[in-house]
């Protein structure tokens, strides 16, 4: 706590440093300031030229060491910037406007400056409200499994991927491109992502007495947060033995972001599952670090070609040699190799 004080007063002195003797530095609480910068141009254009100067200028200020107690500590800032005239509009609305803006400096990865404007209220608005329903949405079962088919290459059926759709009662089929960032955003992956486990291994259970569908592996999209959870291995086994489901007929499908940060950790946990008879895929192959160190680490059975590779392979003949390759790797690892996408025949 000493040091996180003396970073605050640090901090303090370098902003009084950055504005003029007309303008107004304080402290709002935890490690938020307020600036009140005073008479600026009565050009709307002008001012927010000096406002953002300013600005710049207190994060290039910020950006610097700060010596404390003989050590060196670092620190970067997120402005959020919302201009006024007069008594034009109230105190606690011009608060919320700078502090959208400062959320939209964070968003936007932080060390950065952001002006308030209407549409990026709207659209915080908008996100609040969908966040709400998003609450409510498992409870009220909103959620449905669909299932897309995934066959050989003599076009017979061998497994399934779970799509989780959102059927809201008012705003229709909600993309998952919207709620599945805002629900890892707040954590509501965890809840939806247990529910998508076990509602998937119920089904791999129902399927055992259709002769069209016993045989089928059915692919589940893991998040990163479920992944890294302590208890995710015994989640997984625990939605097995609920439903009675054949382990070896469940298919994980990890991204390459979620088995990186630590490595151990994730062959551990995917070791644990594969004892039981869990079999794992990477998604989304080729797209992130596809370093092939930790491949012969993981223990994965099968990698799947990212759709941006499949799309255009015959058109870029370089997304062809490189699904070539891919393929190649795979066979030479042991692993089987799907790709996403494919809706054409060669």
């Amino acid at each position: 706590h000493n040091i996180g004080d003396l970073l605050l007063i640090e901090v303090a002195k370098r902003l009084l440093d950055c504005v003029r003797n007309s303008d107004t530095v304080a402290r709002m609480g935890g490690d938020e300031f307020v600036v009140v910068l005073e008479e600026l141009d009565e050009d709307t254009l002008q001012a927010v030229a000096q406002a953002q100067d300013i600005g710049e200028k207190v994060l290039a200020s910020l950006n610097q060491p700060f010596n404390l107690q003989g050590f060196e500590h670092y620190c970067s800032a997120s402005i959020g910037i919302s201009l006024f005239r007069d008594n034009e509009i109230g105190m606690d609305n011009l608060f919320r406007h700078a502090d959208t803006a400062m959320y939209q400096a964070k968003t936007s990865g932080r060390n950065t400056l952001r002006f308030f404007d209407p549409d990026m209220q709207a659209s915080l608005e908008a996100r609040a409200a969908l966040e709400a329903d998003l609450r409510h949405a498992l409870s009220q079962q909103q959620f449905k499994l669909f299932f897309q088919i995934q066959v050989n290459a003599a076009n017979h059926p061998i497994g399934a991927e779970a799509l989780l759709r959102w059927l809201h009662p008012e705003r229709g089929l909600v993309s998952p491109l919207q709620f599945i960032p805002l629900a890892e955003d707040t954590g509501l992956i965890l809840p939806i992502g247990l529910w998508v486990l076990e509602t998937a291994c119920a089904q791999i259970k129902a399927w055992e007495t259709n002769p069209l569908a016993c045989e089928l592996q059915l692919a589940v999209n893991v998040s990163a947060r479920q992944f890294h959870q302590l208890d995710f291995v015994e989640q997984v086994r625990e939605a097995l033995e609920k439903t009675g489901a054949d382990p070896a007929r469940l298919k994980l499908e990890l991204t390459e972001s979620v088995v990186l940060g630590n490595i151990d950790n994730a062959v551990a946990k995917m070791r644990d599952l594969k004892e039981a008879g869990v079999h794992f895929s990477m998604d989304d192959f080729g797209t992130g670090y596809s370093s092939l160190s930790y491949l012969t680490q993981l223990p994965f059975d099968q990698l799947k070609i990212d759709l941006s590779f499949v799309r255009n392979i015959g058109i870029k003949p370089t997304d062809a040699v490189i699904v070539q390759t891919i393929i190649s790797m795979g066979n030479s690892l042991g692993m089987k190799v799907i790709a996403e996408g494919v809706e054409n025949e060669a």
